[in-house]
């Protein structure tokens, strides 16, 4: 119940936010993540084509084409609740799915591994400074990052998406950094804070 009520306090405050506002912080951001040493590192980062109010991936999805690297999309089963990451070289490779989502066409693009995804961009709602998400309830992100051991996690958000706490499952897989139009939190150094003291 607890996630519901912040999940739709959040989304409310989002949609207040204006045109202008949007696009300028999630320039902010996109600028900042392409400054980050693990993505100049990597050489195949995942991550979602965004839906408003969610930071905007579209330019930076072009950005990181431009420095050549492989950007992988992931494609959702309703069914299984499970997602695959596929590579995409142009956004004539996605189509739209259920819910407005945009999503690679399986059959012209590439299939990648967990363990060929270097670092991936976790999307959600609602995060905390130890990087605790509240995503949008349907569990694939949880699911796929069980199995993820390869690389690292980030997750991009609005200054609004942050809170003190979010709650929290023993199955849940934190993301190691968090970036916001004014911040950059290194969760794991907080995590390990927090155990320390």
């Amino acid at each position: 119940m607890e996630k519901t009520i912040l999940r739709n306090e959040v989304r409310e405050t989002l949609a207040k936010m204006t045109a202008t506002a949007y696009r300028d912080q999630s320039f902010l951001v996109a600028k900042k993540v392409l400054q980050e040493p693990y993505i100049i590192e990597a050489k195949t980062i995942g991550l979602t084509i965004s839906n408003k109010p969610e930071v905007d991936t579209i330019h930076l999805i072009e950005a990181l084409w431009q420095l050549g690297k492989k950007v992988a999309v992931p494609k959702c089963n309703p069914k299984t609740r499970e997602m695959s990451f596929y590579v995409i070289e142009s956004f004539a490779q996605l189509e739209t799915v259920y819910m407005h989502l945009r999503e690679p066409i399986p059959e012209v693009t590439e299939f990648v591994d967990a363990n060929e995804i270097d670092i991936i961009l976790v999307p959600g709602v609602v995060f905390d400074t130890h990087g605790y998400r509240v995503g949008y309830g349907g569990g694939y992100y949880d699911r796929y990052l069980v199995n993820y051991t390869k690389g690292k996690l980030m997750s991009l958000l609005f200054d609004e998406q942050l809170r003190a706490s979010v709650p929290k499952a023993p199955h849940d897989c934190p993301v190691d950094i968090i970036v916001t139009p004014t911040k950059r939190i290194n969760c794991v150094a907080q995590r390990g804070a927090n155990k320390n003291g």
